[in-house]
């Protein structure tokens, strides 16, 4: 049909706007939380860009859902707007004729969010979780970037270099200020390097610097010189990446072994596909448009629907995880009441219910009294 093919492209176009203008928000707001963590020295700077690119991929399910939804809102408020269905309703067709076109449309972006949320998230958020470990892992001077501040992994001793030369294993400029039993310690030095002992113990070796020592608001500062000095540095932990997080397993691994941890997450992978199927079918109803009045109205209801089922979702989640609901209630409850809502919004507008009989209405009521 012409014009379901017509409607078709019309949705496309849409989403493709919707998608590009909150793909870029979703990419701008990651990327100044990811530069955040990489300047407070939580992730390593040299994976910025891989971490931003899996970052994008583990909120990309939900900005899909947000897509379909406004995508179908937009294309029939505009359609309400500009009279085409006072037309679409004359030539007999209601507005449940509307549902194949709005399926057609959604339910092969609804099997990617489900392939995305059952594989691809997961695989993203394991990606990040050992990224992130494997940046703890290393030792205190790998951390350490040239003209900044860094904290060694017992919170122990502040770094701070001029220079790194990581190939050489040499420092220049090394500032140390290192805490010990109440007794705080400064160490400048020229230059520096890593030597490895016998046992393997990893020691900074400072030269041609100053120590002094003392306690904070006391005098009786120590001062002293020194040609060479050696600070041991914290051990690498030698052990393969376990990832400990229910976000970052395998949806089969949360089968397999069903904690309650485990069945939280999973209620959230098996919800996302749902929800984006239910809200392409709830925006039908929704999107219409009185042309007199305006469209803000059906637009914020429906950006409160889309915040209300996703907290249902994640409050079905949270109840899980703490045990006070069992899975097999808490994995469809949200989808029934949303199926409900959506089922009583065809019916108002299909059949033109009222929510309010009209006998209730104040204005009949000083008709009758006059």
């Amino acid at each position: 049909m012409i014009f379901e093919r017509s409607v078709l492209r019309e949705l496309s176009s849409t989403a493709g706007a919707v998608f590009t203008v909150l793909f870029c928000i979703l990419f701008s707001v990651g990327l100044v939380r990811i530069l955040g963590d990489a300047a407070n020295g939580e992730i390593d700077s040299a994976a910025v860009a891989s971490l931003l690119a899996l970052s994008a991929l583990t909120n990309l399910p939900v900005v899909l859902t947000l897509t379909v939804f406004v995508s179908v809102l937009m294309t029939l408020s505009r359609a309400f707007r500009d009279s085409e269905m006072v037309v679409w309703f004359a030539s007999g067709r209601s507005l449940l004729s509307w549902v194949p076109v709005v399926l057609r449309f959604s339910l092969p972006i609804v099997a990617l969010i489900a392939l995305m949320t059952l594989l691809g998230t997961p695989w993203a958020n394991g990606q990040i979780a050992e990224s992130r470990s494997r940046f703890q892992q290393r030792d205190d001077l790998s951390k350490v970037a040239p003209g900044r501040f860094a904290e060694s992994a017992g919170a122990d001793r502040v770094f701070f270099v001029e220079s790194v030369d990581l190939d050489g294993a040499r420092v220049r400029n090394v500032f140390v200020d290192h805490r010990n039993a109440g007794r705080d310690s400064v160490i400048a030095a020229a230059e520096g390097s890593v030597d490895v002992q016998a046992d393997g113990t990893r020691v900074l070796s400072l030269r041609k610097g100053r120590r002094y020592e003392g306690r904070a608001g006391q005098a009786g500062f120590r001062v002293v010189e020194f040609d060479s000095y050696s600070i041991p540095l914290d051990r690498p932990v030698q052990s393969s990446f376990a990832p400990s997080a229910a976000r970052a397993l395998p949806t089969l691994d949360l089968v397999i072994e069903p904690s309650a941890s485990h069945l939280g997450e999973l209620i959230w992978r098996v919800g996302v596909p749902f929800i984006a199927a239910i809200l392409a079918l709830l925006a039908v109803p929704l999107a219409f448009v009185n042309p007199r009045l305006g469209r803000s109205a059906n637009l914020i209801v429906a950006v409160l629907l889309f915040v209300l089922y996703l907290d249902g979702i994640q409050i079905m989640q949270a109840w899980v995880q703490q045990g006070r609901m069992s899975f097999g209630t808490a994995v469809w409850l949200p989808h029934a009441i949303a199926l409900a809502l959506t089922a009583l919004l065809y019916l108002r507008r299909v059949y033109l219910l009222r929510w309010v009989p009209l006998w209730l209405y104040p204005s009949r009521w000083w008709r009758g009294a006059r």
